[in-house]
């Protein structure tokens, strides 16, 4: 089999409404492992649809050699699919059944194929991503949403691909998880092909591949190695802007100088040629002949300008272009003695199993409290948010007056068939429309962007307006529940929110796997969820 496992030749794309995304894209991807990286509503999702053949090109091509495994971005994570039917198996699974009670028609060994080990397999492989406990027979509303990647992770490692393709794989993922992760990849055989906002992930990769303007170029090496990289073209790119700048501004003197030189001449002779008396022809001659001689220095100036903007111009485009999300939040300002959020003796139920133990557990959210919720995958974490929210009902709550803003990491507040504006109107109607657009433009939805549907933006750009939603819907909110608010979002809109959230004067819990934003953000009361039991930790756990 050929090194080149993927191979895309002269891949374009456009929605429906004709906006492209790609145009004659060429590139190919050999084996070992390789991150995709790019601002987010580059189209780096896109891609992996269009490989995967879930997107149909609109021009060239997208192939793949081998057998080919693809985790989304976007998963289910709500209704009622087994855990074996999440992983593909189920049908197996019951054909092994019927067999083993003597059904031995030829339609089960059909569907048993070669796969009379698949549940020793998945065991196996459940074990390997942290998840030997889960029962094969578990449902998947059940699940909490690091369980549910991790179990998308090993419906396609299952198949035994010779090509992966991931879409944001640490999303959601407790740090025990993660770390299990790393080192399946670090096994990993075939050919990867891996988006991802995870730094310690992507130092794991092999190469870099950027994906800039519609082009795609390879750094060897890790994460760490790219940024060096690029960090040092952009010196030189800034050193090149400043040195062209210069050039330009000398041309731009040098021929003002020379028209003037020129200016001055023409008075002279002019003067000259009236008190010498000459002849009107020879006069004449002499006037045009300066004049032609001053034409073709001016030009010859004009040559030199145009070149040294020229220059310019190619500096200027070799500077990256960073588009960055400008965050500033509501003005809200909690009073350090109120209490915003009271619960006692809090109780859920999922399925067979209490997720808080004993009487419950109690919570007090008070002033501008900057509260970190961490503990492992299927905890209970986000079921607790709900109930802080009012969305989940459970023992003794009180809320004070004022609004919570509550971004759930499903992202599922947002209509999909509406547009990104139409959905910023209906959270905010009193909003000015001058205002609306402006804030858009903050959150990066310039021109004809505010008004593509939601349902196809990246999971970045769906992040981002479900933020400016969210967080400027009226009233302002005094406090914030942050669900992974991070995942999907590129490395430079990741420093904005922190930035917004150092501003913010309101409460907020954040459930993030992230420790570095966490770092970050000012926290100063730190929660774990563990087995059932709620826990003040002090510092981080």
């Amino acid at each position: 089999m050929s090194d080149a496992f993927i191979t895309c030749s002269n891949l374009s794309f456009s929605w429906p409404d004709d906006t492209p995304v790609f145009q004659d894209l060429s590139f190919t991807v050999a084996g070992g492992r390789t991150g995709l990286v790019a601002p987010n509503g580059a189209g780096k999702s896109t891609l992996l649809k269009l490989i995967a053949g879930e997107y149909r090109p609109t021009g060239g091509s997208a192939s793949v050699e081998g057998v080919l495994g693809y985790l989304p971005q976007s998963l289910p994570l709500d209704g009622d699919p087994t855990v074996a039917e999440l992983l593909g198996i189920a049908p197996v699974l019951r054909a092994l059944a019927a067999i083993e009670s003597g059904d031995a028609s030829e339609e089960n060994f059909a569907v048993v194929g070669n796969d009379w080990d698949i549940e020793e397999r998945t065991r196996a492989q459940l074990e390997r991503l942290g998840l030997g406990d889960v029962s094969l027979t578990r449902r998947l509303h059940t699940l909490s949403g690091g369980q549910v990647v991790s179990l998308g992770l090993a419906a396609q490692l299952l198949k035994r691909p010779d090509v992966l393709l991931l879409d944001e794989p640490t999303n959601n993922l407790d740090v025990d998880a993660r770390r299990k992760l790393y080192g399946v990849l670090e096994d990993w055989q075939g050919c990867l092909l891996l988006v991802s906002h995870d730094r310690t992930l992507l130092d794991r990769m092999d190469r870099i591949a950027e994906l800039d303007q519609g082009e795609i170029r390879y750094y060897g090496g890790n994460f760490t190695v790219y940024e060096e990289t690029v960090r040092a073209e952009r010196e030189v790119a800034e050193k090149n802007i400043r040195s062209a700048e210069q050039e330009v501004k000398r041309e731009q003197r040098e021929m003002q100088q020379a028209r003037e030189r020129a200016q001055r001449r023409a008075s002279n002779a002019a003067r000259n040629i009236e008190s010498a008396g000459l002849p009107k022809i020879l006069a004449g001659a002499r006037k045009r002949r300066a004049q032609e001689s001053a034409g073709k220095a001016d030009e010859t100036h004009a040559a030199r300008l145009n070149e040294a903007k020229a220059r310019l111009d190619e500096a200027e485009r070799a500077l990256r272009d960073e588009q960055r999300i400008a965050l500033q939040l509501p003005g809200t300002n909690v009073p350090a003695g109120r209490t915003v959020f009271l619960g006692e003796g809090m109780r859920i139920r999922r399925g067979e199993r209490d997720l808080f133990a004993g009487e419950g557990i109690d919570l007090a959210i008070r002033g501008p409290e900057r509260i970190a919720l961490t503990g492992p995958n299927g905890a209970g974490k986000s079921t607790l948010l709900s109930v802080i929210n009012g969305d989940l009902e459970g023992g003794s709550t009180k809320r004070a007056d004022g609004r919570i803003a509550y971004l759930s990491q499903r992202l599922d507040l947002l209509d999909l068939d509406r547009t990104v504006l139409a959905n910023l109107v209906a959270f905010a109607p009193e909003m000015p429309e001058s205002q609306r657009m402006h804030l858009l433009a903050r959150f990066l939805f310039r021109s004809t962007r505010v008004h593509l549907p939601v349902g196809v933006l990246s999971g970045g750009e769906r992040l981002r307006a479900t933020l400016a939603c969210v967080l400027f819907a009226e009233p302002a909110p005094q406090l914030l529940l942050l669900d992974e608010p991070t995942n999907n979002l590129d490395l430079v809109s990741v420093g904005q929110l922190e930035s917004a959230l150092n501003a913010y004067e309101g409460a907020f819990v954040v459930v993030s796997h992230d420790e570095l934003f966490l770092a970050n953000i000012g926290v100063n009361r730190w929660l774990r969820l563990a087995d059932g039991s709620l826990v003040e930790t002090g510092a981080p756990a």
